[in-house]
């Protein structure tokens, strides 16, 4: 069987969204999918078959300050309006077709971070509920959202734990892959302050969130390297931005945006042929 693979990245995934929706307009869904954070929310509307709805929500609401700003931080500890992106509009403004979702019969995983526990949990994405309660877990940045509870557990980030989770992927039984990653190749992760930061707040109140945070540059610079080392086995195909078609994380332009959406289609386009042959 085989994998499909999201990298999350906040607004880096439109390029994931051009791969996906290259995969859609050429009947490719892959059997497996597996992602994080912006990722895996992008991938939903993948197995929803709605093809271009990622590209439709950033050009019409990157730029409003209900889905993104600093006033959303007084309605929900948020820099994102929680209930906007999550709620307004999947239901009302641009919506998710969760019937066509619940179609799909493969098998869908989200995964989040355990702020208790420290450890990834991978939820089954069929159990999305009308509030996207499991998608705002797994975008839920420590100090740009708040933790999210779902039951009796509070989660963050799946990037957190498991950046790429294509290790998860393996031991489901999947022996081949399409990893779409959102930096380009060479890309390093360096420590940065800002995690230092984190795990001092958390510290208190989610102790064993600290490694994690503290290493997550460590974790993901051997999981890519895992990803090339299975690539070059034949076992996987890596899908990600050239060094000149980099997007920042919270890019602004629409124009750039949409030029890295274009990016991952096309770049999906070129490589069909080998895709494909995952699948056989």
């Amino acid at each position: 069987m085989a994998s499909l693979i999201l990298e999350g990245g906040t607004f880096r995934p439109i390029f994931s969204s051009g791969a996906m929706d290259a995969l859609l307009d050429n009947d490719i869904i892959f059997p497996y999918c597996i992602g994080v954070s912006a990722g895996i929310t992008h991938g939903v509307s993948y197995l929803s078959k709605q093809r271009g709805r990622n590209l439709d929500v950033l050009k019409s609401y990157r730029n409003d300050k209900r889905y993104l700003g600093f006033r959303n931080f007084f309605k929900c500890k948020s820099a994102f309006g929680l209930d906007f992106a999550f709620d307004e509009i999947p239901n009302k403004l641009n919506p998710f077709d969760m019937d066509t979702f619940l179609k799909y019969e493969g098998t869908a995983l989200v995964g989040v971070t355990n702020a208790k526990t420290g450890k990834t949990e991978y939820l089954d994405a069929k159990n999305l509920d009308d509030k996207c309660t499991m998608l705002r877990a797994t975008c839920a940045i420590p100090f740009l959202f708040p933790p999210i509870k779902i039951n009796e557990n509070y989660y963050y980030d799946g990037g957190i734990c498991d950046p790429i989770p294509i290790k998860k992927a393996i031991k489901d039984g999947n022996e081949k892959h399409l990893i779409i990653l959102t930096r380009p190749k060479g890309y390093v992760k360096e420590f940065s302050k800002k995690n230092l930061m984190a795990s001092k707040v958390l510290k208190r109140k989610y102790p064993n969130l600290c490694k994690p945070i503290l290493t997550r540059h460590n974790l993901y610079n051997e999981t890519v390297k895992y990803c090339e080392e299975l690539e070059q086995q034949g076992k996987a195909i890596i899908i990600r931005p050239k060094s000149n078609q980099a997007i920042d994380s919270f890019e602004k332009n629409i124009d750039v945006l949409t030029e890295g959406y274009n990016n991952g289609y096309n770049q999906t386009i070129e490589q069909l042929d080998e895709i494909k042959k995952l699948l056989l």
